[in-house]
This record gives C-alpha cells, sequence and structure tokens, in this order.
C-alpha cells in the first residue's frame, strides 16, 4: 500500500511554481499551495479569508455515490469545520498532476485520507477495529476556478468510486491532525 505522506501535500505545486512565469499563474498555484497547506493543517478559518476566496464560493464535491453542493462562506466553512472536528483533515495527493491557466487549475490526483475507524464505521464501512486508522485512497480529479484577482471561485471534484480502496493503517505510518499541523507548519510559514 502507497501511503500519503503529509509532508507531499505541495510537492506538484511546488515543482509546477519552479517553472511557472507567467504572474496570473503563480498567483493562482501559491493560492492553491497555500489553500491546500491550511486544509490539511486543520487551519481552514484562514481559507476563507478575502484575499484567498472571493465572497461567494460554490463548491460542487461528488465522492461515494453523493453529490454536495455549498455556497457562499457560511456554508464552506461550516463543511471544513465538520471535517476537522472528526479529524478528517489530513489527505492530499499521492501522486498528481496539475494544470494552470488563465482560468484556474484542473489536477488529477491518486489521493490519500488517513481516516479513524469509527468515522468509517459510522459511515457504514465494514471495518474491523474502529480504534485504528485507515487509509481511503481513490482517483480523483477536481477543477479550480479562479476570479480576476487570482482569489478561489469554487472547487469540483469528482471521484472515481470504482477505485475507491480502505486498508487498515500500521500505527507508524499514522498521521493525526495535530502532526499534520506540526509538520506544515514550516512549508507555511516559508512564503514559496
Amino acid at each position: 500500500m502507497e501511503i500519503f505522506d503529509v509532508r507531499n501535500v505541495v510537492t506538484e505545486p511546488d515543482a509546477l511554481l519552479a517553472v511557472t512565469e507567467n504572474p496570473r499563474h503563480r498567483a493562482i498555484l501559491l493560492n492553491f499551495r497555500r489553500h491546500a497547506l491550511l486544509e490539511v493543517s486543520g487551519r481552514w478559518k484562514e481559507i476563507l479569508q478575502p484575499e484567498m476566496v472571493v465572497d461567494d464560493p460554490y463548491y460542487r464535491i461528488n465522492e461515494n455515490g453523493k453529490s454536495v453542493h455549498l455556497r457562499g462562506i457560511a456554508d464552506i466553512g461550516a463543511f471544513y469545520a465538520g471535517l476537522t472536528e472528526a479529524g478528517l483533515n489530513v489527505f492530499g495527493p499521492i501522486r498528481e498532476n496539475i494544470a494552470v491557466a488563465d482560468w484556474g487549475l484542473a489536477i488529477e490526483s491518486f489521493f490519500g485520507n488517513h481516516v479513524p475507524g469509527r468515522v468509517l464505521r459510522d459511515q457504514g464501512e465494514d471495518i474491523d477495529d474502529p480504534d485504528a486508522f485507515y487509509q481511503l485512497t481513490h482517483y480523483m480529479a477536481s477543477f479550480w476556478p479562479y476570479d480576476p484577482d487570482c482569489r478561489l471561485a469554487g472547487e469540483h471534484i469528482y471521484e472515481d468510486t470504482g477505485s475507491r480502496r480502505i486498508e487498515k493503517m500500521d500505527p507508524a505510518d499514522v498521521i493525526t491532525p495535530e502532526q499534520a499541523r506540526r509538520l506544515l507548519a514550516p512549508l507555511l510559514s516559508d512564503g514559496t
């Protein structure tokens, strides 16, 4: 099993930043990079600041056979708060491809989520230990439109439901939300 390592959450954006000269594209990538680090760190309130996101963002999330539509700062904030409170914010790409354009980003990822067993059990998954951590892996495609000021206008996320796998993790491989916050702090402060 390939394990998601939280420290690699911005590997591909950083690689793309290293070769991108277009100022608009760089601004979009920097916004996305900061967004990803803040989300996985559980610092979601900082994402919803006027310099990061438009006044009325729209998220369309299609995962596990369900489609969720969120509009506005309040709805999206409640969504992020729920993820963080449940300890579900440790996720990101194991492998990914990113393309940046004037309109925004297109991303295809093989994604890994570190999920508490109790959450999976409550979602109806057949797991053998609610006190263990499991890694959910799946392929995702997402599109991130940006406004003229390079602020996020939304997220449109689509899961390949047939690729979903849930495997119990070795405790040594688990990264908790608290560990993620500590490990990602230096990446947030480096200002790349």
